[in-house]
């Protein structure tokens, strides 16, 4: 077990809400919750252990996309969603059996492995907001049973990255729904959520039963602070998306995670 969250350090509220607001903001430009921002920020700047950062990633991000859920039914009905059922059926197929999967090997993995793969995995998430962040809407690449597999596929993958993160996974979602099943990008958002939020909850329990998710416990008032500040700043940021040039906005998120992740790795 890492001991970093037991060294001397101050977490007042106001630097937790501070630094919430603005990792939200970051989310909100771009459409997101901003947790694969928050995720370092919880390791290198308030010094909580790499697994008890994921799992208090993880119970910010069930708040902050419960949050969105709700946000958005103004700009996308509940109705239109729910009339995508069979996406949402499919990507769930997949992706609750890798959150379970994915949590459980975190729980597993020595520490200094946790943050290699998370390392591993920021590096990712920053090629796909450079590569796949403005997929188009189109024609699905597949149909019929192939679109089928191919969803249970990349749910299985989206589940398992999502667990060990902490996050949501929108930013693995929005484009594979856009890809793959040909959705309008304004509805792979709330379809996205409509995913994450279910995905979240089987992490979530697997993570319950390993004994760092007494970080929750310790660290009550932290988390809620901070998860108001990232629900404060994704609401500021979504009025905002679209006034930074996606040309510069995109590869300053890219290198502010390929930065993170060269610090995850040497903290290994």
């Amino acid at each position: 077990m890492d001991q970093r969250a037991n060294r001397p350090l101050t977490r007042n509220p106001l630097a937790a809400f501070g630094w919430g607001t603005a990792i939200g903001m970051l989310g909100g430009l771009i459409g997101l919750g901003g947790a694969e921002f928050r995720l370092p920020v919880l390791i290198s700047v308030f010094r909580f252990g790499a697994l008890e950062a994921v799992i208090l990633n993880k119970a910010m991000s069930l708040v902050v996309v419960a949050a969105a859920l709700i946000f958005r039914t103004g700009a996308v009905p509940f109705e239109e969603v729910a009339a995508h059922w069979p996406i949402v059926v499919n990507l769930l197929g997949g992706s609750l059996f890798g959150a379970w999967f994915g949590a459980g090997w975190a729980t597993k993995l020595r520490s200094s492995s946790l943050y290699r793969v998370i390392s591993i995995l920021l590096v990712l998430i920053a090629a796909v907001l450079l590569l796949g962040h403005d997929a188009t809407t189109g024609a699905p690449l597949f149909s019929g049973a192939a679109q089928l597999i191919a969803g249970l596929i990349a749910g299985f993958a989206i589940g398992v990255v999502a667990s060990l993160l902490g996050v949501a996974g929108g930013e693995l979602l929005i484009p594979t729904l856009v890809l793959l099943f040909g959705a309008d990008i304004k509805l792979a958002g709330s379809l996205s959520l409509a995913v994450s939020l279910p995905t979240m909850l089987v992490g979530f329990t697997r993570y319950s039963r390993d004994q760092s998710f007494a970080v929750l416990g310790r660290s009550r008032r932290f988390l809620v602070v901070m998860a108001a500040g990232s629900i404060a700043g994704a609401f500021i940021g979504g009025h905002l998306l679209g006034i930074v040039p996606g040309a510069v906005l995109l590869p300053g998120l890219a290198a502010i995670l390929l930065v993170s992740a060269f610090k995850m790795w040497r903290h290994a």
